[in-house]
């Protein structure tokens, strides 16, 4: 049996690969594979170790054959995964929740921080040389504390870890999905909302849902249109919840003051009108990039491959 894993993992999870019941090939490249170097790395393979953005489709899993008996997503979100053809030939995919849900919201609110006071703009101004004086309206920015509330799409666990940081800030919290009524969001304050009542309410939203078909494009020029002049965009989901060409628009009119983003809808490819805005702040996917929570996702993932391929049950199984 062989293991194709698409990307060096780090140096902790690496070091488990050598407990798999099968030889392990690991994608050399120094980047991610190209569409040809992942078809032909999956020819033959009992397990894929995959990355969130491997597309696994149909090609790549008839590429692996009969013999493709996993695919382990190194990653919570399944998109970049055809789950029906998977189902359909038999093929466990499995994820890694639950591991990496306070470092996502580490970087969550890190970028709320960052836009409702300014820290990139201030940043490029100190460097850029531009001459500055102390004074009592130089970038003025939300006062977290000071009652602000925080719309929360999507209240999963990484949701439910962003509300706990918000109360420490002492922010109304209002939040989508069925876990918001949950005595565990009730005693964290949370009142639950529609997504329209949200956006009307909140100076800043922070989306943590899926990306699903009903999600697609679930921000968009009128739900911007929605938000309160001053309000900000956070997104550590999925780059295609949102319509970047209208996030552009509405933060270069003023529509909402601020954006920080993790995520973006043509990955790693980044709209040209985001890169000349100041009131936004760009991050490379990092959400998940704390040494350990890395670590325990490697191993997540290598651990659902050693027990499909010992003929035991995955840990972490993804339904169709």
């Amino acid at each position: 049996m062989r293991v194709f894993v698409t990307r060096q993992l780090t140096d902790g999870a690496a070091s488990a690969m050598g407990d798999l019941p099968a030889s392990v090939e690991v994608f050399e490249g120094g980047g991610a594979p190209d569409r040809s170097e992942l078809l032909e790395g999956a020819r033959g393979a009992a397990a894929l170790l995959t990355m969130v953005t491997d597309e696994v489709d149909e090609a790549v899993l008839d590429a692996a054959g009969d013999d493709l008996r996993i695919v382990a997503n190194h990653a919570v979100g399944v998109d970049n995964i055809d789950l029906a053809a998977a189902a359909e030939r038999g093929v466990v995919v499995t994820h890694t929740p639950g591991v990496l849900d306070e470092a996502v919201a580490d970087l969550t609110f890190g970028l709320v921080l960052a836009t409702s006071r300014r820290i990139g703009e201030a940043d490029r101004m100190v460097r850029s040389g531009t001459p500055w004086v102390w004074g009592p309206r130089v970038l003025i920015g939300l006062d977290l504390s000071a009652g602000a509330t925080l719309g929360i799409v999507g209240l999963g666990r990484i949701g439910m870890a962003v509300a706990r940081r918000a109360r420490a800030f002492g922010m109304r919290i209002l939040a989508t999905g069925s876990r918001a009524s949950s005595a565990e969001a009730r005693d964290l304050g949370v009142e639950p909302a529609d997504l329209g009542a949200l956006l009307d309410a909140s100076d800043v939203v922070s989306l943590h849902c899926p990306l699903t078909d009903s999600t697609r494009h679930l921000i968009g020029a009128a739900e911007l249109r929605r938000m309160r002049p001053g309000a900000i965009l956070i997104n550590t989901a999925r780059g295609r919840v949102v319509d970047e060409a209208a996030l552009v628009a509405a933060l270069g009119d003023g529509t909402i003051a601020a954006a920080g983003l993790d995520v973006f809808e043509h990955e790693p490819q980044v709209h040209p009108g985001l890169l000349k805005l100041d009131n936004v702040v760009l991050a490379p996917h990092i959400g998940s990039a704390g040494e350990a929570t890395r670590d325990r996702m490697g191993q997540l993932a290598i651990d659902n491959i050693a027990a499909v391929l010992t003929g035991k049950d995955p840990l972490t199984p993804v339904s169709a």
